[in-house]
């Protein structure tokens, strides 16, 4: 039985051409980037090098790019370090219901430090209110943290409305693109960003590893406290060969292919929606099939079976998916994300898989889904 992987927004497996890059730099390249002498100075480049690359890749100055240990650290670094920062001129912060845990626990223990949040709401397709976002913004709002794509659901936050509003604004703006870095094209410039985090393994590159875009002016204390490494930014000695791997993954996700991507996904979408309507299986998509949303999510409700027996039988078959974010899957806590877009009490909540698509995703792959999805709902619900 061949095992079928449809959980790339959990994480990605990593691309050879990563794998050989990291291999060729840990045979070859060991030095501390921070040593002066030639191992050190050889380290640097790599560095370096990896850090335009990367910078590139969202039309950032290389020196505005700090590298982090994943999405996780970027968003705690970005919210916490910014409220303590900044609290004499506000103690107010605006985000969404549907973010990332790294988000919205950061702004939980920020609540308890005094400062006040407000939860933007999201309608049934998980997009946010620009009138919402309006409406709550206020002279003392120092932050404003809005997710680019949403890892359960694929929603596409209007972020260049977002910047056009804050540009003039005390607020800073904070994103988290660790979804729709890969697949969206990223300008921060355009879109008035200032800052935002990313994760390496979500483009095939290696787990514990991200970046963290802070414009330039932009000033706090580093939130890893040690060295001076990342120009004071960051401590803690970089992993080189990972960021020249990442950096690797960077440089293979043209514009052209992340449009490509892009498309390729959204026919899969559409593909496994209508062959489950074609085999009968009562289900709704949760969220939207919109062009403009992130195409690698796919959300569905299952009508009638738990997310654990859905799962259950999936695995079992073969096929490994999802019941929401990989962060909160070992947990018995409903998805918050649902829970924002339909209620609590809506059946959709634990009645729910996410599958994604990814790089090495295939059309035999999703068949695979479609035939053991449908044989578990026939043989569960006695069709």
């Amino acid at each position: 039985m061949k095992q079928v992987y449809l959980d790339n927004a959990a994480t990605t497996p990593m691309a050879a051409s990563v794998i050989q890059t990291m291999t060729d730099q840990m045979t070859n390249n060991f030095g501390n980037a921070s040593s002066t002498h030639a191992f050190g100075r050889a380290a640097r480049e790599v560095l370096d090098d990896s850090r335009h690359i990367i910078a590139q890749s969202i039309n950032a100055p290389d020196d505005d790019i700090i590298f982090t240990s994943g999405g996780t650290e970027g968003d705690n670094t970005a919210v916490m370090q910014t409220a303590l920062a900044r609290q004499s001129l506000g103690k107010h912060i605006i985000t969404t219901a549907v973010e990332h845990q790294a988000i919205l626990k950061s702004a939980a223990f920020l609540e308890k430090q005094g400062f006040e949040v407000t939860y933007l709401p999201v309608d049934q397709n998980g997009d946010i209110s620009m009138a919402d976002l309006k409406a709550a913004l206020r002279p003392d709002t120092i932050l404003v943290s809005i997710m680019m794509g949403n890892n359960e659901v694929g929603s596409h936050m209007p972020i260049h409305e977002i910047g056009e509003l804050l540009k003039d604004h005390q607020a800073w703006f904070h994103t988290d693109a660790v979804q729709a870095y890969g697949l969206l094209d990223i300008d921060v410039q355009r879109d008035h960003i200032d800052m935002l985090s990313t994760s390496a393994h979500k483009i095939n590159g290696p787990k514990f590893l991200g970046f963290l875009y802070k414009r330039n002016g932009i000033n706090f204390p580093s939130f890893v406290k040690g060295g001076e490494q990342e120009d004071k930014r960051r401590a803690g000695t970089e992993n080189v060969p990972a960021i020249a791997g990442f950096a690797k993954a960077v440089s293979e996700l043209t514009s052209a292919e992340k449009a490509h991507r892009q498309a390729k996904y959204h026919e899969f979408k559409q593909y496994v929606v209508d062959q489950l309507h074609q085999n009968g299986v009562d289900f709704e998509v949760n969220g939207s099939l919109s062009e403009n949303n992130l195409q690698h999510v796919l959300n569905l409700w299952i009508k009638g079976i738990s997310t654990y027996t859905l799962q259950t039988n999936l695995d079992l078959g073969g096929v490994a998916v999802s019941g929401g974010s990989a962060c909160t899957a070992g947990s018995l806590e409903p998805s918050h994300v649902l829970i924002a877009m339909f209620g609590e009490d809506s059946p959709r909540i634990s009645e729910s898989i996410r599958l994604s698509f990814g790089r090495y995703t295939t059309k035999e792959d999703l068949d695979q889904f479609i035939t053991v999805l449908t044989k578990t709902v026939n043989r569960l619900l006695k069709k």
